[in-house]
């Protein structure tokens, strides 16, 4: 019989170091579709609030053609928004 104690699991540098590395990873893909999904909803974000109004309007039972209309006017801003070339010169003009 040996006389060493039984050695407990330690995870070694390599599988530590490998595990932080994936975590890095996972947090860099959900900061990314953060970013992402914050920019989809800067651009739609009125026509999707006004969308949810008219659909909650027609469940009440009330009539939405003005929650409709402004969805669809939100909806051609959006659209005249996307096609604009944006770039760092003309980057304060549609902030003010």
């Amino acid at each position: 019989m040996s006389t060493q104690p039984a050695r407990m699991f330690r995870p070694d540098r390599r599988t530590r170091r490998q595990a932080g590395q994936g975590m890095t990873e996972y947090l860099i893909v959900v900061a990314l579709i953060a970013v992402a999904a914050i920019g989809v909803y800067s651009l739609f974000g009125q026509t999707l609030r006004s969308q949810t109004a008219g659909l909650a309007l027609e469940i009440s039972g009330q009539s939405s053609g003005s929650a409709v209309s402004s969805a669809q006017g939100s909806a051609t801003s959006a659209q005249s928004s996307a096609v604009q070339r944006k770039g760092l010169g003309n980057y304060g003009l549609d902030n003010q």
